[in-house]
């Protein structure tokens, strides 16, 4: 097939665009490549990917409306992975208008370019962050997400109700994934496992939020990748089961669906550093601070529907995954 990934540099972009090529799709990277983090990264994870046959990249911003319609004209994509967005739960307390413009505007773009373009399936980046003040745990798709506590997470919102709205007027099958704390080789700078490993190693305190009490649902980026992939291979069609009555979240009378990815094996936060600390061979320095404005407490991905759907199942504990990560690191900064 032939598959415009956009956000393609990135951490989950990246890695979904191997994936994509090892079996021999086409594909199309479209990426800013802005310097929300360290653009070398980026760039580095970019150059794994155009000395392959079957890859194009063009650089550019989905607020851009020229350059996403000049993109989808001239490769013409059968399906679409949407997954550049303006991310960060904390960054969104400064900068909010950068939400606007990548998540609200830039993903308005893509809609669009769907639209015309008549595109098979639209698969698109939502976040566990959706679920905000939710404290029923796990977190289904089936529950409302009606209380964000983050403008990030109201960004996300919004796409899944815009995404809606296409698949309802236009007929355009989408598919919302809400991701849950991916980590990995390769992976964000921004995130607490490339923040604690490099203090560590470096014997700098790591600040650690609401004392390490919170949990998460850490999820491997190659189990990530493997929804994904899994996904956008199942175009959704109308659910014969919808009850306009009795509405739920996940599915509809059009051609829409949300699925939770994610481990669904939430680990506290005090043991994930235990587990880095195991990797390294080093004790952490810790900060131990109050929980930060726009966090939640804990996630926790139910994903019996994307098992059901796809045959999902993760397949990476957390003790393998971060041993990966710091290999990783050590070999890339030759530390």
């Amino acid at each position: 097939m032939r598959v415009l990934v956009t956000g393609a540099a990135g951490f989950i972009g990246s890695a979904l665009s191997q994936r994509l090529l090892a079996r021999g799709d086409e594909v199309l990277g479209f990426d800013n490549l802005n310097d929300y983090y360290d653009p070398r990264l980026k760039q580095d994870r970019l150059a794994r990917l155009t000395s392959q046959q079957g890859f194009q990249f063009v650089h550019a911003s989905l607020e851009d409306r020229a350059a996403v319609e000049s993109a989808f004209a001239d490769f013409r994509p059968q399906r679409v992975v949407n997954l550049a967005a303006q991310a960060g739960v904390r960054y969104s307390l400064e900068n909010p208008r950068a939400y606007v413009d990548s998540n609200i505007v830039g993903f308005t773009h893509i809609l669009e370019a769907c639209r015309h373009g008549k595109v098979e399936h639209l698969v698109y980046a939502s976040s566990s962050s959706v679920y905000g003040a939710n404290r029923k745990l796990p977190f289904s798709v089936r529950d409302p997400v009606d209380h964000p506590v983050s403008l990030y997470a109201a960004s996300k919102k919004a796409n899944e109700l815009m995404a809606h709205t296409y698949s309802h007027l236009f007929g355009l099958p989408t598919t919302g994934l809400r991701f849950f704390t991916v980590y990995g080789p390769w992976g964000r700078p921004d995130m607490a496992l490339f923040l604690f490993t490099r203090k560590i190693l470096a014997d700098e305190p790591i600040d650690v939020f609401n004392h390490g009490r919170h949990t998460r649902d850490f999820t491997y980026v190659d189990d990530i990748v493997e929804g994904v992939m899994r996904t956008l291979d199942k175009v959704p069609v109308a659910d014969p089961e919808f009850d306009p009555l009795l509405p739920t979240p996940a599915s509809s009378s059009a051609p829409y669906r949300i699925y939770n990815i994610g481990n669904n094996q939430p680990v506290e936060l005090s043991r994930y550093i235990e587990v880095i600390e195991n990797c390294i061979g080093r004790k952490a320095r810790k900060n131990l601070l109050p929980l930060q404005p726009g966090d939640v407490p804990d996630t926790y991905a139910d994903v019996s529907e994307l098992t059901r759907d796809t045959g999902y199942a993760p397949a990476t504990t957390v003790e393998e995954g971060v041993a990966r990560f710091v290999d990783w690191y050590r070999d890339y900064y030759g530390v």
